[in-house]
Order: structure tokens, then C-alpha cells, then sequence
């Protein structure tokens, strides 16, 4: 500004015909100004005078001349750029030395755009999506398989085990019963229901059963003790004519010895020694 009828506030000299500043109203001469309330450059470390254009970022001030990047020395006025430890640099410099490189598509993702991190690793967003629908993850749950994600319900409709019972994804544990996979909390006796995950249990046309339901419903009767044949564990069973005996019960009508393995003879329901039977 220039005027013809006032003083400067601080050297008190005339601004009559000289340029001069304004702060809070209050004018001052050029170097008056300069001196008192001029910026320092950050680059050159001098003062930014009034007739310069003062350039300023986070609180710093360059002069148009000396904002640039630090590493190229291309000036950045008007121009995208970045900081780096209060250094700038212009957005290929800082993409050069900095920038991520997409787990995708391995090209820089650019400063200022927007990026996904994830276990690590870096997408730009557009490459974040689902590897089976394609559709952006963004914040959404997903599960990772081989190195590629998936959005929930891509992943159980794709890989995830169903319960051979309920038919609903097992999220995780299960029990494995023939190669089916079930729920643990599905895994119940197909006859009274008791949960049977780490129990004993038999298994008859792809479900599980107690051994008490199983044998109630399922097990040969021992024709001498008239009590169920399990099979389970070590137990040995003889079967003769459609009638079966526990290993233990196999033993003569009369006196009683085992026929396990030996010759013997039958006399209506009975079976008999060969000397009892001769006699």
C-alpha cells in the first residue's frame, strides 16, 4: 500500500508516497515490518519479506522460490506432495523412497490415496476385495485362505465344513465321525440324545448311538444270559444257527465247561459237550 498522510507505528518516519504494511490495522514502513513480524524460510532461513509471497505448511513458511521437493528440487507450488520427517517431497520422490507397493497388483500405492492394511500387508482399495465375488472387503469380517481373502459368507460357501447333522457351517472344533464333520453340540446319541463328543459310541448307517441305545436297539441277544452283544472293545461273540453266545456264556448245558473252540453237540435249545452229549 502506498499513502500520503501517515507515520509508521514503530520508526514513527513519514509514509508519505512509501509503500507500507498493515497488521491489526496498525501501519508500518516495509522494513519496519520486515524486521518485527517477517516469517523465516525454512529452506533458505531468511525472512520472508511483505512483498514475497510467503508459502506456509503445519506452521512452517518458505518463500515460492524455496518451496520444493528436498530430494529432485522441483519446485511443489500448486503441486500434490507429501512429508516425510518435515521433509517434503514431491509425490514421486516420496513414492520412490516410501509408498507401499500393493499385495495385489505390486504397484505403488500413491500418497494421499487411500490404502487397506491387513496382517501387514498393504492394498490399495480397489484391490482389496473378496477373491471369489470381487466385491470390495473394505472393513468387513473376512477369512484369508493361500494367501487370498474372502468376505464370510464367499469363504463357508466355498471351503467351510457343514455339519453332516444341522447342515450349518462349523465355524471351528467339530468332531469327525466317518469322514462326516458335525457340530459338537449336534454330535448326540441318534436315540436318547446324550452328547457324546470324547464318549464311547457306536455308529450305525452314518449315526452315532450310547452304547446302552445301541444295544437296546441294535445288539444280538447272547442266547445263554439273554443280556445284549456290544462288540465293543475286545468282546468275542459265537454264532451258531441265527443264535449267538458271549464268549464267556458258550459253555455246556450240563456241566458247564467252555465249547469255545471245541466240538459240541445240541439237543432241542441246548448245546452239550461231546461227552455229555454222548451220554
Amino acid at each position: 500500500m502506498t499513502s500520503s498522510h501517515t507515520d509508521c507505528h514503530y520508526c514513527l518516519q513519514s509514509l508519505h508516497g512509501r509503500k507500507y504494511a498493515l497488521r491489526d490495522e496498525t501501519p508500518y514502513c516495509v522494513t519496519c515490518y520486515d524486521s518485527l513480524y517477517a516469517n523465516t524460510c525454512e529452506e533458505c532461513k531468511q525472512p520472508i519479506e511483505c512483498n514475497s509471497k510467503d508459502l506456509s505448511y503445519k506452521g512452517c513458511h518458505w518463500h515460492e522460490r524455496c518451496f520444493k521437493c528436498a530430494k529432485c528440487s522441483r519446485s511443489l507450488v500448486e503441486k500434490p506432495f507429501a512429508a516425510k520427517d518435515e521433509v517434503l517431497l514431491c509425490t514421486e520422490c516420496y513414492s520412490d523412497e516410501y509408498s507401499s507397493k500393493c499385495f495385489h497388483c505390486q504397484k505403488t500405492i500413491m500418497p494421499g490415496s487411500r490404502k487397506m492394511e491387513f496382517k501387514g500387508s498393504f492394498w490399495h482399495e480397489s484391490c482389496f476385495v473378496c477373491q471369489y465375488c470381487q466385491q470390495p472387503l473394505g472393513t468387513k469380517p473376512l477369512i484369508t485362505k493361500d494367501n487370498e481373502n474372502y468376505c464370510v459368507p464367499c469363504f463357508e460357501k466355498q471351503f467351510a465344513h457343514r455339519c453332516y447333522s444341522c447342515k450349518k457351517v462349523i465355524a471351528s472344533g467339530g468332531v469327525i465321525c466317518h469322514d462326516q464333520p458335525w457340530h459338537k453340540e449336534c454330535f448326540v446319541c441318534a436315540g436318547c440324545k446324550t452328547q457324546l463328543s470324547g464318549q464311547r459310541f457306536i455308529s450305525r448307517d452314518g449315526y452315532p448311538y450310547c452304547v446302552d441305545c445301541f444295544s437296546k436297539l441294535y445288539a444280538k441277544k447272547c442266547a445263554a444270559c439273554k443280556k445284549s452283544i456290544t462288540a465293543l472293545g475286545s468282546t468275542k461273540y459265537i454264532s451258531f444257527e441265527e443264535r449267538q453266545w458271549h464268549g464267556e456264556c458258550f459253555n455246556c448245558a450240563k456241566c458247564s465247561v467252555s465249547l469255545v473252540g471245541q466240538e459240541f453237540l445240541t439237543w432241542q435249545d441246548d448245546i452239550l459237550c461231546h461227552e455229555c452229549g454222548s451220554a
